[in-house]
């Protein structure tokens, strides 16, 4: 690997093509001049090198750098802790890919030229506080919740083909109450090769598996509760916001709130964000389809529940449905309001003036 020399301090812009094993580094001049591309390890002294081979070319303004939130993850910390400006670039658009072709040369280039032009403004989100704990053991509970569900279908399922002494024991209704009745299910493990024995150790297996669940959603809902408390206090005690909401509404948000510079921005991150869509004699106006959907959903059940125990909000509906609106379309407005209160609570518990 060639290192160039330091001959003047030139400022320089960098972008990163990042993979789960190498990042590959592309480095232009503020004029767009390319002066080298090198590929490094994913590694801490990976990391080093890329840097101080960045750096010999010149003082370095920024750096854009593809999957801060995966693959780059460990790059951008360690980035962002040694003092440089950097910036989120989105992975190239298919129809980009086609035309040009895909290639780490190419798209660490595509990355560095949207970063000197100023289409990444972005400022990725930091992941060494709290909140990236929060993630963690959020994404540990959906993970349990789904394969609990999953479980839950299987055990359903395979009763109603069992045979029937099996299906005459199990009398209860729910899922959750037919995991416990096959819980006392006892097979005669030497007479597996019978249908009645085999469906027995079966559900019971799974019932087992479905109590492990239940402990495992329960520590992690322990373990939230605090955690969740201590970062979003003020947001918690808004009307129909839970544990499980308000650490989906942080995640999306991140630590460093203030890379966001105004409520319209978190808005529009939510996906709650009014775009026109009148044609001829309509006018009226729909939520864009993008943003993070788990925020999204988070702000829509909220709404949902505030109609259903807050006053205020049920008087609001009324109000609006007096004026003409559909329930859909307010239930679009309530959303767009959540996000307001949300976004300045979170300002308030994250200490962002």
């Amino acid at each position: 690997m060639t290192v160039p020399s330091l001959v003047t301090q030139e400022v320089v812009i960098a972008g990163i093509d990042a993979h789960q094993d190498t990042h590959h580094v592309a480095v232009l001049t503020h004029t767009g001049a390319l002066l080298g591309d090198q590929q490094f390890p994913a590694s801490p002294p990976g990391y080093r090198a890329l840097l101080d081979w960045v750096a010999a070319f010149g003082l370095i303004d920024r750096i854009g750098v593809e999957s801060t939130g995966s693959y780059a993850a460990g790059l951008t910390r360690f980035l962002t802790a040694e003092g440089i400006d950097v910036r989120e670039v989105n992975m190239p658009h298919a129809h980009t890919k086609a035309r040009r072709g895909k290639s780490d040369a190419i798209d660490d280039e595509a990355a560095a030229r949207k970063t000197l032009a100023g289409d990444a403004t972005a400022v990725p989100k930091t992941t060494t506080g709290l909140i990236k704990s929060i993630r963690h053991l959020t994404l540990a509970r959906h993970s349990a919740v789904k394969a609990r569900s999953s479980a839950l279908v299987q055990l359903q399922a395979l009763l109603i083909t069992a045979p029937d002494p099996v299906r005459e024991r199990i009398t209860a209704s729910s899922g959750a109450g037919k995991a416990v009745q096959c819980l006392r299910l006892r097979a005669d493990v030497g007479r597996l090769g019978e249908p009645l024995h085999a469906a027995k150790l079966a559900l019971r297996m799974l019932a087992v598996r479905i109590r492990g669940f239940d402990e495992e959603i329960a520590t992690l809902d322990a373990h939230l509760a605090h955690m969740v408390a201590d970062a979003a206090p003020t947001l918690l005690t808004r009307v129909g916001i839970s544990t499980g909401h308000a650490a989906q509404l942080l995640i999306t948000a991140g630590e460093n709130i203030d890379r966001l510079h105004s409520e319209a921005a978190f808005a529009r991150l939510c996906g709650v964000a009014p775009i026109p869509v009148s044609s001829g004699k309509s006018h009226r106006m729909r939520l864009h389809r993008g943003g993070d959907r788990q925020a999204n959903r988070a702000l829509h059940m909220i709404a949902v529940c505030r109609l259903r125990y807050d006053p205020r909000t049920r008087a609001y509906m009324q109000r609006r449905q007096t004026d003409g609106l559909s329930k859909k379309d307010i239930l679009r407005c309530l959303k767009r309001y959540i996000a307001r209160e949300v976004y300045n609570d979170l300002k308030t518990d994250l200490g962002v003036p």
